[in-house]
């Protein structure tokens, strides 16, 4: 059986299990104030060209964007999201359990349009009932998005300027980061870093264990960050398990090797289902592929692969996604190919 499920069916990438194995025995403070942490600190800061950034790590995406958004929005402030985005349809409410409504604004292959929430933040404060209103606090976007689509550096440098017109930070949410950044043509880490007030380098869906990195390019925002994250529970004990992974995913140039590695093979898996007359449903240039499949086919290929719908089985035919990985070998391609 192979699997395309999500990008994290496997364990750990074995430069970072090594890097793990290799450290076991190390005793170390705990809660990350030790070395592997604040050697995976500094190589982050360099990557992202940011040499004063805060950086914080947790364990998962959920945890990560409820905390975060917890601590730069007000005690009754909102969040704009697009109807589509992770923390409105796939995180059980876990940003609305701490207060904060997700503003959702329509979705355009996953995107938020920059006219649009400017539009929508001038109309909110023109608007002389607003104070009976939620407030938008904040902007969130992922990159890549919920959809396995890409914001343009364009985009990217109007949301960051309608942010900075309304004072509100721009967070983008980077579970699948690597991937975006191998298969986006012009966005940069140093751009995400630049354009972002505050974003997360995620781990899990990149070859680690577990773990996301949160970097604040202005340390302001995030004021006694740490006691917030200790009342989400968000910091782990043995915190130099997340430095040891992030140390290795950003030593020789893991972190984008994995995300070139599960996007090259994902292309591939487009370029066979697109050769068998079938059609996508969302143009994604990243290791998430959706296609429409008649459902003797799906029926098929699940005999022998695992993969997801992504939404209700049709009578006739199904949407259905597949996701690569660092784990995905070129073998499992051609193994899906014969299946088609």
């Amino acid at each position: 059986m192979i699997h395309f499920d999500c990008d994290y069916m496997a364990g750990a990438h074995p430069e970072v299990l090594d890097a793990i194995v290799k450290n076991n025995l190390v005793q170390t403070a705990g809660y990350g104030s030790d070395n592997f942490c604040a050697r995976a600190k500094d190589l982050i800061r360099e990557a992202c060209g940011t040499p004063e950034a805060a950086v914080h790590f947790m364990v998962g995406g959920t945890q990560t964007n409820s905390t975060v958004l917890d601590g730069i929005l007000g005690r009754i402030d909102g969040v704009i999201a697009a109807e589509t985005g992770h923390i409105n349809v796939h995180e059980s409410g876990a940003v609305e359990l701490f207060s904060h409504k997700v503003i959702a604004l329509p979705s355009h292959d996953g995107k938020l349009c920059p006219a649009e929430v400017r539009g929508y933040l001038h109309d909110f404060y023109a608007d002389d009932t607003n104070e009976h209103m939620v407030a938008p606090g904040a902007v969130y976007i992922s990159f890549p998005t919920e959809l396995g689509t890409l914001y343009t550096l364009g985009e990217l440098e109007q949301l960051s300027t309608v942010c900075q017109e309304y004072n509100i930070p721009l967070y983008i949410d980077g579970a699948r980061l690597g991937h975006g950044l191998a298969a986006s043509p012009d966005v940069t880490l140093p751009d995400i870093a630049r354009l972002a007030d505050v974003f997360y380098i995620g781990g899990t869906k990149m070859g680690a264990l577990f773990g996301e990195a949160v970097v604040c390019t202005h340390k302001s925002l995030l004021p006694r960050f740490f006691p917030l994250m200790k009342a989400h529970g968000a910091v782990l004990a043995k915190g130099r398990l997340l430095g040891m992974q992030f140390e290795a995913l950003f030593t020789r140039n893991l972190y984008l090797r994995i995300g070139h590695h599960a996007v090259g093979l994902a292309l591939r898996l487009r370029k066979a289902l697109e050769s068998k007359g079938f059609k996508p449903f969302i143009d994604s240039p990243t290791n998430q592929q959706f296609f429409v499949l008649p459902n003797e086919v799906i029926d098929r290929i699940q005999a022998h692969a695992t993969f997801e719908y992504w939404g209700p089985r049709g009578e006739s035919e199904s949407r259905v996604r597949f996701v690569t990985s660092w784990e995905t070998t070129e073998q499992d391609i051609a193994t899906l190919e014969q299946l088609l």
